[in-house]
C-alpha cells in the first residue's frame, strides 16, 4: 500500500502563518473584545502585513468562524470513529467532549473567547450557523451508524440537535459561573439528563 505524501514545505509555512494569525486575532478579540480590535492591530501582533493577513481571512470575523468549523469537523471526526455499537449516548457525549475537553485545559484562553462568541451579537448568529451545518454533519453520520435513513427518519437530526443542545447549553453555563467549572463535567451531567432518549432509538 503506497503511502499518502505529507504537506509540503510551502504547505506548512502556509499553516505555521495562518495559526499565528489566528492565534494573534483570537487572544486580541478575547481580551478587547471584537469591535475594540482592528486588522491593523492583529496583523502587528502576528508579525505579517495586511496583505498576508487578506490572504487567509476576508475579515477579522473570519478568523473565529474558522475557529469554529475546525471545532465542528472535529466533532464530526470523532462521532465518525466512535466503536460500531456504542450507545449513541455514549458515542455523542465522546464526540462533545472533543471542544470541551480542550475548553477546559486552556480555559485561560478558551473562557474569554466563548464569551466573546456567545456575547457578540454578530459571532453569535455566525455559531449558530455553524451549529445547524454541525447537525447536518452529525445526523448524517448517525444514521450511518444506526442503519437509518436520514430522509426517512426523525431519530438522526433529533439526535443531533439534541447532543448540540447540550453542547450549547454546557458552553452558556460555563460562560456564566465563575466558580470554575470544568465543562467537561458540565457534559457529563447534561448527557445523565438526555441519555435515556438518545438511547431510545425508534
Amino acid at each position: 500500500m503506497t503511502s499518502r505524501p505529507g504537506p509540503s514545505l510551502a504547505q506548512r509555512k502556509r499553516q505555521l502563518v495562518a495559526d499565528e494569525l489566528t492565534e494573534a486575532a483570537l487572544q486580541l478579540l478575547a481580551l478587547k473584545g471584537f469591535d475594540g480590535v482592528t486588522v491593523d492591530e492583529i496583523v502587528a501582533a502576528a508579525g505579517v502585513s495586511k496583505r498576508t493577513f487578506f490572504r487567509y481571512f476576508a475579515s477579522k470575523e473570519d478568523v473565529v468562524v474558522q475557529f469554529l468549523a475546525d471545532m465542528g469537523t472535529d466533532m464530526c471526526a470523532e462521532l465518525a470513529s466512535r466503536p460500531a455499537g456504542e450507545p449513541p449516548s455514549t458515542a455523542l457525549l465522546r464526540t462533545v467532549l472533543v471542544p470541551l475537553t480542550t475548553c477546559g485545559d486552556h480555559s485561560e484562553k478558551a473562557l474569554p473567547l466563548v464569551r466573546l462568541i456567545l456575547r457578540t451579537p454578530a459571532l453569535h448568529a455566525r455559531f449558530l450557523e455553524r451549529q445547524a451545518q454541525w447537525r447536518e454533519g452529525l445526523s448524517t453520520e448517525l444514521a450511518r451508524r444506526l442503519g437509518l435513513d436520514p430522509a426517512a427518519d426523525l431519530y438522526p437530526h433529533l439526535a443531533a440537535g439534541m447532543a448540540l443542545t447540550a453542547f450549547d447549553t454546557v458552553l452558556w453555563r460555563w460562560s456564566e459561573n465563575e466558580a470554575g467549572d470544568d465543562p467537561a463535567e458540565l457534559a457529563e451531567q447534561a448527557f445523565a439528563v438526555i441519555g435515556t432518549s438518545l438511547d431510545t432509538v425508534g
